[in-house]
């Protein structure tokens, strides 16, 4: 099986099986990041991706689920993704589900007819790495898209009937503006829910551009409580039906997740729990900046 540094994948993934078929980020630009500085963005051999498909195909083992890398395979081009997906049908006939990260430019580039046809042959799902509504965040990540570019796809892969996880950046507003960002955010996923909304904390990961404006006191970070309080806003704000919540990203300091909206108030109820037990053993930890590293 090819894999070509480092490889990336959302925590919901970790057991499925993985297919490279990009190495890199196409954006590569956003402040926070650093996972993909070293290696540069190209396009994966369709003769490659169908080698690891043979050897996937003779080991016999039953897969359903295919979660493609790297960055964001979405960037291919609806004729490049629909041949992945035939070639995938064809050595896994039983492969239900075709799945990846998906930036809001990459549904910005592809119509909603394609978008159909992505999904007929099978692309659902997929990790869209929206991060924030709050446009003055938005502009500070440097994702390559506008709040109102985010609504506008969103609502179109929802309009073609794809499922999304929505990733988040709890904090990424930064100090002070915790009720602005989860209400810009909030008002976005309510308007088109995801089935899955992914909630992290923000690292300053050495390195990036935002530990620079950080440095420079242009981004000022959330303390741990301050960050679990932004969560807590986040969760009593989404009125979303059946949407899992996962809470549980290695850089949460407080890690729980559950489904929306019945779980609501034992998530909130269990975030409380700890912070008193964080209280109790390490007086004024939550009042600090955790110091994250690079994954």
């Amino acid at each position: 099986m090819h894999q070509t540094g480092q490889i990336y994948r959302p925590p919901s993934e970790a057991s499925v099986q993985r297919l490279e078929v990009t190495i890199g980020c196409s954006h590569n630009k956003c402040s926070f990041c650093t996972m993909y500085r070293k290696t540069p963005f190209r396009v994966a051999l369709l003769e490659d991706v169908e080698a690891d498909l043979k050897e996937l195909h003779d080991r016999g083992e039953k897969i359903t689920r295919i979660y493609l890398t790297n960055g964001d395979p979405f960037v291919l081009n609806t004729d490049r993704l629909v041949k992945i997906a035939e070639l995938i049908h064809q050595y896994l006939p039983e492969v239900e589900v075709l799945t990846c990260y998906a930036s809001i430019q990459n549904l910005k580039a592809k119509s909603l007819e394609e978008l159909k046809l992505l999904k007929s042959v099978g692309y659902d799902e997929l990790y869209v790495g929206l991060e924030t509504a709050y446009t003055p965040a938005v502009k500070l990540i440097n994702k390559g898209f506008t709040v109102e570019e985010a609504y506008e796809n969103i609502g179109k892969l929802k309009e073609a009937g794809m499922k999304y996880t929505a990733l988040l950046m709890m904090g990424i507003g930064g100090k002070g503006h915790s009720k602005e960002s989860v209400a810009a955010t909030a008002a976005l996923l309510n308007k088109y829910p995801p089935y899955r909304v992914s909630a992290l904390s923000t690292a300053v990961l050495h390195g990036s551009e935002l530990e620079e404006r950080c440095n420079k006191g242009e981004y000022v970070q959330l303390t741990e409580r301050e960050l679990v309080e932004e969560e807590k806003m986040l969760l009593r704000a989404l009125k979303i039906d059946d949407c899992i919540f996962f809470g549980s990203h290695p850089y949460n300091l407080i890690t729980i997740s559950g489904v929306l909206p019945q779980d609501r108030e034992k998530i909130i109820k269990h975030l409380d729990s700890e912070m008193e037990a964080w209280d109790r053993d390490q007086p004024g930890f939550l009042d600090t900046v955790w110091k994250r590293a690079d994954m």
